[in-house]
């Protein structure tokens, strides 16, 4: 389980998990953050703390490497902030002294707005990371996401570096407004955004204090995410990639997709959701500038929704990018599957997925890349389209001269270039 390292004290906090307890003497930073908790009834769940209170700024991480993870320690984090950050090259320098030394593989970019991070690592490591730079009372409120990693890293290596836009979109987000939180959609909790969803599937006021009835249900995410997991009576993206995302600036004619073509600005509540919510922030400065009044987001994600809500409302399982590619909901907390297994029945939350090929229903959510080099195109599929294509998303793939061999199971493909000058075996 991840522990802390912090010298200088002024509270000491101790606290029991069922059969888990925090090391004591324990000193703690105020903050809120999930970690995971394995114990024998549960495999793995996530759960929120909320710690105080430590004045120290003092970090030893030798002693944090002393301590070897198993293999199942290993979390994966997610964490943004929009702020202003004066001196970018001098901020990432500080983060790469920090973590020198330290387990850490993932993509940590920071720039002029802010900082957008998601990476694996033993929990010490993990934690130590977020607890350092809580320190900052720029970062000292960030809401942080944990989920297992299984088999060690979900990453690579790691990337700590400028990137002129935290999350990518046709035309680049350094003009947009998103330094001022009066531009971004209002963040909703989970609790409440499982009310509103319910009004929306209803087609019913949302609640005593707001009786509009025009709802639209937005999932700011790809086509490919939401063919293994959305929200219920929410629409498939027609994007394979955020940064084309359009809704509510496409042509005023022939984008029958467009769910924002023709609505009422004033009087629509567009709920919008995404993995984490840094898209769902980034896009809904977009809407408002051209007019939408009433734009509210999932606070956390879909991926905070399911920490605290379970499945509710939850159709499958949710994607992710890195090597895992997809969790269920129980990875970010099975105590809230008891209650939601008894609503989710009617939904039959795993006949949505079809095989890219046949069609047919697939048992696993998860995609794979095609085994064509040249394709890589990334689909769900059953298990005979998987032995009869050869790993393949089409016939035409099968005879392309460079190809992958088919992967057992649902494993993932190794980096382009291990395969680039490999000969395929007829």
């Amino acid at each position: 389980m991840g522990g802390w390292s912090v010298h200088s004290v002024s509270t000491p906090l101790s606290l029991s998990l069922g059969s888990h307890s925090l090391p004591k003497p324990a000193y703690y930073c105020c903050f809120n953050y999930g970690f995971p908790v394995k114990s024998r009834k549960a495999p793995f769940c996530a759960i929120s703390i909320r710690c105080c209170a430590s004045a120290s700024k003092s970090y030893n991480v030798n002693k944090i490497l002393q301590a070897e993870p198993e293999i199942d320690d290993f979390v994966v984090v997610n964490f943004y902030r929009f702020v202003f950050i004066k001196d970018p090259q001098h901020e990432i320098a500080k983060h790469l002294t920090f973590l020198k030394g330290l387990d850490i593989h993932g993509r940590i970019y920071i720039n002029e707005q802010g900082i957008n991070a998601q990476y694996s690592g033993p929990s010490k490591h993990s934690f130590a990371y977020v607890e350092w730079l809580k320190e900052d009372d720029r970062f000292s409120d960030i809401l942080v996401q944990t989920s297992p990693a299984f088999n060690r890293h979900a990453f690579p290596k790691l990337k700590l570096r400028y990137k002129p836009s935290l999350v990518q979109l046709e035309g680049g987000i350094s003009h947009l407004p998103l330094l001022d939180p009066s531009m971004r959609a209002a963040a909703i909790a989970p609790s409440e955004w499982r009310k509103r969803l319910e009004a929306v599937n209803n087609n019913d006021a949302a609640s005593n204090t707001n009786p509009r009835t025009n709802y639209i249900l937005l999932d700011v995410r790809n086509g490919y995410e939401w063919d293994i997991g959305h929200f219920h009576g929410a629409q498939r993206p027609d994007v394979d990639c955020f940064r084309s995302t359009s809704f509510g600036i496409s042509p005023t004619e022939g984008v029958a997709s467009d769910q924002l073509l023709q609505v009422d600005k004033e009087k629509t509540d567009i709920l919008m959701y995404c993995t984490g919510g840094i898209r769902c922030d980034v896009y809904s400065t977009i809407l408002r500038q051209q007019g939408f009044q009433n734009l509210y987001t999932l606070e956390g994600g879909v991926s905070h929704y399911l920490k605290t809500e379970g499945p509710v409302k939850w159709i499958g399982n949710l994607f992710t990018f890195d090597s895992r590619l997809s969790l269920p909901p129980s990875a970010y907390n099975n105590e809230t599957m008891i209650e939601a297994s008894m609503t989710q029945q009617a939904f039959d939350s795993d006949k949505f997925a079809k095989c890219y090929v046949c069609n047919s229903q697939v048992s696993e959510l998860r995609h794979r890349n095609c085994a064509n080099l040249d394709c890589n195109f990334l689909f769900l599929c059953c298990e005979n389209c998987v032995m009869d294509l050869r790993g393949c998303c089409c016939y035409n793939c099968m005879t392309a001269p460079r190809r992958r061999p088919v992967l057992p199971g649902f494993q993932r493909y190794k980096m382009w270039h291990v395969y680039r000058d490999q000969k395929v075996e007829a």
